[in-house]
């Protein structure tokens, strides 16, 4: 990384952090956990009052979930007060799961506030071509495949940079086979196997849903500031909204993995995670301070000329198309394997948070953070009823029918 790189990674992070949030802001935002937390209400009607919502019918939510995920919980903001939190087997306010594909999202907002702390290292924004040494390792050269050189920045948070990943793929809507499948989980993160990923179409000409993409990205993140996308995310992100412990899991269990797993692994506490969809919901807006281009997050949440093949943005999936058909054509989420989820709905001013994860998610030999709740071993027999995937949009269809139309 060039001096001048650093300097201006250095220079921007200074003065944001010289930002003074000392004025009064007529928004909400939570203070950290450990100065209070989230404002709450819990009587039924005092949630009525003040959020639209019944409570019967999100109860009624929270019991669908616990037939799609071996642990879980629910946690739901609307107009800045958490109205609703409850947890079953592993899951507790304390407990830090490896949230798996949900990692991705975190990703492309580093990404998003690196390009807009230096403009000079992407003078092209998300159209800058980046498979050449300036933005990857020497391990990503020789290229594999000529086409690659054309991979733009924006196709690859778009993952419709024409690497190879599950199927089918999806061109201009219409599904592809890819065959073979290319690499996910945990293989995905794994540098060397990201870089030598082959590719299936063109750069731009079909969707896949590829983890290597995102990785990618993260190498690109850490080649050009310097550090780890953890430790990237702790001065842009964590220390801003106030987290308690977190980390990163995958890395802990498959040493192959060197590097922060910018494919998925995050591990948040639950009401840290609403932080995070409750600081896109404002726009990248945290107490008066853009902590993330409000640009950035549109084009991140919104249909994307970089991906014209599928309802799927810079990393976030959309209801652009309608597939939760009684929710907000604006809604848009990121989930993860084993039934996680973050939506937010900007037009409801509601975000909710739906935990999953399978026991190994949730262990210390996974995400290197200890559990702080003892288990009581009630889901060890767990059988699934709910299909993970048709729940990810039927918690959100039975949330947003939980709001009293006439409170709106």
């Amino acid at each position: 990384m060039k001096s001048n790189q650093f300097r201006c990674i250095i220079l921007k992070v200074v003065a944001f952090l010289m930002t003074s949030a000392a004025a009064s802001f007529a928004q909400y935002y939570p203070p950290p956990d450990s100065a209070g937390g989230w404002r709450t209400l819990t009587a039924p009607d005092g949630i009525r009052d003040k959020t639209g919502m019944d409570v019967k019918k999100l109860n009624e939510a929270f019991q669908y979930i616990q037939g799609s995920s071996q642990n879980g919980g629910m946690l739901v903001v609307r107009h800045g007060w958490l109205i609703y939190e409850r947890y079953f087997g592993r899951a507790n306010g304390e407990a830090t799961p490896d949230t798996a594909s949900c990692g991705k999202a975190f990703t492309s907002i580093a990404m998003g506030i690196l390009m807009h702390e230096c403009p000079d290292l992407f003078p092209q924004g998300l159209d800058q071509k980046v498979y050449t040494p300036r933005y990857l390792p020497a391990e990503a050269f020789p290229v594999n495949d000529p086409r690659k050189k054309d991979i733009r920045l924006g196709q690859l948070l778009a993952m419709s940079a024409g690497l190879a990943g599950n199927n089918p793929g999806y061109v201009h809507g219409k599904p592809v086979p890819i065959v073979p499948e290319g690499l996910d989980g945990w293989e995905a993160m794994v540098d060397a196997d990201a870089f030598s990923e082959r590719l299936w179409c063109d750069p731009g000409g079909g969707y896949s849903y590829a983890t290597v993409s995102p990785q990618i990205v993260s190498a690109i993140i850490r080649h050009t500031t310097g550090m780890e996308l953890q430790q990237y995310l702790v001065i842009h992100l964590a220390r801003q909204l106030g987290w308690g412990r977190w980390g990163f899991g995958f890395q802990h269990t498959h040493p192959e993995i060197t590097h922060t797993p910018g494919g998925g692994g995050i591990a948040l506490r639950a009401t840290d995670m609403l932080r995070f969809g409750y600081l896109l919901l404002h726009n990248g807006n945290w107490a008066g301070r853009q902590i993330v281009p409000a640009d950035y997050v549109r084009k991140a949440t919104t249909p994307s000329p970089y991906d014209p093949h599928y309802a799927y943005s810079l990393q976030f999936e959309l209801n652009s198309d309608g597939a939760a058909l009684a929710a907000p054509r604006d809604a848009y989420w990121k989930r993860g394997y084993g039934g996680f989820a973050i939506y937010i709905v900007p037009s409801l001013d509601l975000v909710i948070w739906k935990i999953g994860g399978y026991d190994v998610q949730y262990e210390e030999k996974n995400t290197g953070l200890r559990e702080l709740t003892p288990y009581d071993g009630s889901r060890a027999t767990w059988k699934r009823t709910e299909d993970e995937d048709v729940a990810r949009f039927r918690l959100l269809e039975m949330v947003v029918a939980a709001i009293d139309t006439a409170k709106k």
